[in-house]
């Protein structure tokens, strides 16, 4: 297993705060609103963009791939037979393409590919596999349209971070020929809810409790009607043999940084080319700060050469 160079600065910038900022702002309205709706749950944490800036020289097309929606990041000059798949985070359940659009404009920029974020079918009206079956859908229709499997790269933060790492498994266990490589921002992965850093990093952590968790959990595994141990919903008991490469990254201030380093350790373990990132003081998924503040820039061009290496 590869770790990532340490090259941020010393301290958490000033920039860097208006994530936490932005996590605290949605922890209090959540909990300050006990008839909180699951419209206005997903209304609220749509503005997880705002935490990005908006990327130059990219455009954006909406579109319907293996019949999932989503919407298309487009660098001017990129290579459009190499394609990021990209799952947006949110416990499954809120989150959306276009609360994901600009961090994923930013990825594929700086890697020189395109981009499709997928709006996949959300819990609790649809229950694990529903999201990773949206995601082995849409793969399947870009390899369909030509891609070459080893030119996709998965891509996704926490849910969206499980779905990237989910979405290979289930190709796997399918026949398929499997994409080229994973990318998983703070992956949430351990649907047990029994990290140790749910524990040890709840003071520091600005938006993800053990609670909040438990509710996703909930939706995403049908009330307790899927076992919380099936890889596919919870890769942390996945067999990684013949894994692709991956990179995992998350911060050390946030409670999911375990399943970041439990899977990397895992599928290290199992001979995969694993690179693992954990970013002193960021919370998560701080990579949606691109282009506003250095961590993320500078973890981005990180992936960028991880990508191209």
């Amino acid at each position: 297993m590869t770790t990532a160079p340490s090259t941020r600065p010393a301290g958490t910038s000033a920039e860097s705060d208006a994530l936490r900022a932005l996590y605290a702002d949605w922890s209090d309205i959540i909990a300050t609103t006990p008839e909180l709706t699951t419209r206005l749950f997903r209304s609220i944490f749509d503005e997880w963009h705002q935490a990005a800036r908006e990327p130059e020289d990219v455009t954006y097309r909406e579109e319907t791939v293996g019949g999932v929606p989503g919407i298309w990041a487009l660098p001017i000059g990129a290579d459009t037979s190499k394609v990021l798949l990209y799952t947006h985070g949110g416990g499954f359940a809120v989150g959306s393409a276009s609360s994901h659009r600009k961090l994923a404009a930013h990825v594929a920029k700086a890697l020189g590919v395109t981009a499709f974020v997928l709006d996949y079918r959300r819990a609790p009206e649809h229950p694990h596999p529903a999201q990773v079956e949206d995601g082995v859908s849409a793969f399947v229709a870009l390899t369909e349209r030509g891609i070459a499997p080893a030119d996709i790269t998965t891509a996704g933060d926490s849910a969206g971070g499980n779905l990237a790492i989910a979405i290979p498994l289930a190709l796997r266990e399918q026949g398929r020929p499997l994409p080229g490589g994973v990318i998983a921002f703070s992956p949430w992965l351990d649907m047990e809810n029994a990290g140790e850093s749910l524990k040890t990093n709840a003071a520091t952590d600005a938006l993800v409790t053990e609670a909040l968790l438990e509710g996703m959990i909930a939706g995403v595994l049908a009330g307790g009607e899927i076992d919380p141990r099936t890889p596919l919903a919870n890769p942390l008991y996945a067999d990684f043999t013949g894994f692709p490469r991956l990179y995992v990254n998350a911060g050390s201030a946030e409670t999911l940084v375990d399943n970041a380093t439990r899977v990397a350790e895992k599928a290290a373990a199992a001979g995969v080319d694993v690179t693992l990132s954990i970013a002193e003081g960021m919370q998560h998924v701080f990579p949606c700060l691109a282009g506003t503040a250095p961590e993320a820039d500078v973890e981005i061009a990180e992936i960028a050469k991880w990508y191209r290496g």
